[in-house]
Order: C-alpha cells, then sequence, then structure tokens
C-alpha cells in the first residue's frame, strides 16, 4: 500500500501516531517521529537497514541501533508490523488495514494484496480445538514479472 498520495492524510496518520504514543507512554522523540514518518511513506516494506540509510541523509546523527530499538517498540506496542518472511532480515510496515503479501522469491520484492474470500472463510474445525485465532494473513511466494521477464530474455 502506498502511504504517500495525499499530504494531508498523512498529517492526520502523524496525528494518530502521536496520540498512540502518549497513550502507550511513550515519548515522542523527534528520531522516533521520523522513524515512524519514513516508514509510513514507504510502500516496499522495508528492511531496518534500508530505512537506516534512508533516515541517515535526514538525521546524519541517527544510529542503526536506534533504528533497531525504535521499530521493536513500535512493533511491541502495535504501531506497526513485522512482514512474515522467510528472509532472515526483518521487514516492516506501519498497517493501516488488513491485508496480505506476495513476495518474489527472487528480488524479494513485497506486495500488498486484498483477498476478501480468504478473510471471510471459517477456519478448519481442528483450530477451534487447537485453539483461538487472533489473526490471520497470507503470505504467497513466487516470481514476479519483472523477474520472469529478465529470466526469459537471458
Amino acid at each position: 500500500m502506498s502511504n504517500t498520495e495525499n499530504p494531508e492524510a498523512i498529517l492526520n496518520m502523524m496525528d494518530n501516531f502521536s496520540a498512540a504514543c502518549r497513550k502507550a507512554g511513550l515519548k515522542l522523540t523527534h528520531q522516533r517521529y521520523k522513524v515512524y514518518l519514513e516508514l509510513l511513506k514507504s510502500c516496499d516494506h522495508p528492511a531496518a537497514e534500508a530505512l537506516y540509510k534512508r533516515l541517515l541523509v535526514k538525521i546524519p546523527t541517527i544510529s542503526l541501533d536506534t533504528v533497531y530499538r525504535t521499530l521493536a517498540t513500535f512493533e511491541q506496542h502495535g504501531l506497526i508490523s513485522r512482514v512474515q518472511t522467510v528472509e532472515s532480515v526483518a521487514r516492516f510496515e506501519v498497517t493501516l488495514r488488513h491485508h496480505h503479501h506476495l513476495i518474489c522469491s527472487v528480488c524479494k520484492e513485497v506486495v500488498d494484496f486484498q483477498w476478501e474470500l480468504f478473510d471471510s472463510a471459517p477456519l478448519p474445525a481442528k483450530i477451534g480445538e487447537w485453539g483461538s485465532v487472533r489473526d490471520g494473513h497470507a503470505v504467497i511466494y513466487g516470481v514476479c514479472n519483472k523477474c520472469l521477464q529478465t529470466a526469459n530474455n537471458q
């Protein structure tokens, strides 16, 4: 999901973020604000290192450790989500609405998609015997068209 189309919407989401920080008892530092804003504007589900490189241009004093700790704090308080991948690198997003992910096995691009049929399908009975389900997301792996075209052109 691209979050950068509407500057007014971004300001509104940042106001909501500020209120969520106050409610969670989190001090809203300049660095936390900028980390969240950069993640909010991202549509590529960046890893902490990629986010750090983007932020370093804007905040030369920020450390990679600060970015990692900030992301962990945001995730702990439900302000952001970790995108589940088979990569060893965690990727993050600001969760605006329930959605699923397509992940290219070649270039590692992550794309959001909606799947209403999946979301409305009843769970198998065995899951009810197992326990209580809080949330469900589909992560689908494959090869994107860009990578398929590159492979076909070689």
